[in-house]
């Protein structure tokens, strides 16, 4: 009787497919991974690429609102620089306002003040202070001259305190009498009033 051992011949072809099998599932494995590491290094490409873009539109986005503050920093300037120019024009045009009115203003404002039997001479402003003002004049008290001053003061139009540069007695020139020479400095600035506004001409307070 003749037997066969084919368990044997089975385990023997089991053997020889084994590392063949290993092959494959290793194969297949690194496939795999290959595979996973494409798809990988694609989604970050991917990934970086969309903040690539981003980012490059956020920047031009800031440089268009960078130029558009910019064009809205120099308007301002302009406007500024308008306004500075507008602002010294009223000022000038008040300035020469105020020179044109202020000697009709000092000639009302001394003749106003002028008490009885009291006579101007001379008139002058200072070339460097055209507020300031000397007068020579002759009356023929002390009283009268006393008054003259303190007219001017009480006017509100000179400030305090008005100088008396001198006085002296002369004879006078055809009654043989005496009368009183005197000279004055006054400082003349307009009044303000309420509001920072300034006043126009007002009656003299003379006697």
């Amino acid at each position: 009787m003749i037997r066969i051992n084919l368990l044997t011949e089975e385990r023997q072809q089991s053997r020889k497919a084994t590392p063949l099998q290993l092959g494959q599932k290793l194969t297949v494995a690194c496939s795999l991974i290959l595979i996973a590491a494409a798809l990988a290094i694609g989604w970050r490409y991917w990934a970086l690429r969309e903040e690539s873009a981003r980012l490059d539109a956020e920047i031009a986005s800031a440089q268009n609102e960078t130029a558009r503050l910019h064009s809205i920093i120099e308007q301002v300037q302009q406007f500024e620089q308008r306004r500075t120019q507008l602002q010294q024009r009223v000022a000038l045009i008040e300035q020469l306002r105020r020179d044109q009115t202020g000697p009709v203003h000092m000639l009302d404002q001394i003749s106003r003040a002028l008490p009885p039997m009291v006579w101007l001479r001379t008139l002058q402003q200072d070339d460097e202070d055209a507020t300031s003002v000397t007068i020579e004049g002759r009356g023929v008290t002390l009283t009268g001259l006393s008054d003259f001053v303190a007219n001017l003061e009480a006017s509100g139009y000179f400030r305090r305190s008005v100088e008396i540069v001198n006085s002296e007695t002369a004879p006078a020139s055809r009654d043989g009498g005496e009368v009183i020479q005197f000279t004055i400095r006054a400082a003349f600035e307009q009044p303000r009033v309420a509001g920072g506004a300034q006043a126009g001409p007002r009656p003299g307070t003379a006697n």
